[in-house]
């Protein structure tokens, strides 16, 4: 079961900034040459949205979109044109700063859709290669707890590094009241080759991401499951949707 319908979201690329270094990475090696979208596509975006109702959602992305220093701007924008949802894809890592996590609330920002790699301090900072990430990201997590219309969104991505970590990370979780979903995404690289051996088997994950999805409905979380197989899942089948905004 999931709480959105993506086709009724559109996301754009506005920063190709990073300050984490995480394994997992499937951009690595490109962001010095990627380029973001510019102001002007925005608009036009905005406009077109405007005119033509596409799309009810809008997710504002990056490597790290809150490294960019008009999100707030851009999320006002985007509300004033008649999105209903602003979403940002974030590590949340600068949501520890309740102030700055005030500012993207009161411009309209409605959804935050996390990284969660690991399930505590040493596990976590370890994939994403920088101490403290764990500590400052479930700090963001518990400053957006105060905001009753916010919906917090978690992205597990399940390598050799994590699938093993599952369960633990929806019980670190677990005391959070606007986590309302959950999703896990099997890894694959960008490459011909798993040249650092992240790839983890389907059989070796399973065992793992069941636990962890009945512990997440325990806890009456949502749940999305991607790049799985359907038959592999048995009674959680349904939880498998590959579909992404435009």
């Amino acid at each position: 079961m999931t709480l959105f319908d993506h086709s009724r979201y559109v996301s754009l690329t506005m920063e190709f900034r990073c300050n984490l270094k995480c394994v997992h990475c499937m951009i690595e090696g490109t962001m010095d040459y990627l380029v973001p979208e510019s102001k002007d596509t925005f608009k036009q975006l905005l406009a077109q949205n405007e005119k033509e109702n596409l799309w009810n959602g809008l997710i504002l992305t990056g490597s790290e979109i809150t490294l960019i220093n008009n999100l707030p701007e851009l999320a006002k924008m985007a509300k004033q044109s008649g999105f209903e949802h602003i979403r940002i894809q974030s590590h949340g890592m600068h949501l520890d700063n309740e102030k700055f996590t005030n500012t993207l609330v009161e411009a309209g920002i409605d959804e935050f859709f996390i990284s969660m790699p690991g399930s505590n301090p040493d596990n976590h900072d370890a994939i994403t290669e920088v101490e403290g990430s764990f500590e400052r990201t479930l700090k963001g997590f518990e400053n957006l707890e105060q905001y009753e219309h916010v919906t917090c969104i978690t992205n597990t991505v399940v390598t050799q590094r994590s699938y093993t970590l599952l369960p633990d990370i929806v019980d670190a979780l677990s005391h959070l009241k606007q986590l309302k979903q959950m999703e896990f995404w099997h890894y694959f690289p960008m490459s011909e080759n798993d040249d650092k051996n992240l790839v983890a088997d389907y059989q070796d994950i399973l065992p793992f991401l069941k636990v962890a999805i009945e512990k997440a409905k325990q806890f009456d979380r949502d749940i999305e499951v991607k790049n799985f197989p359907q038959c592999l899942l048995d009674e959680h089948g349904d939880l498998l949707l590959n579909d992404q905004p435009q």
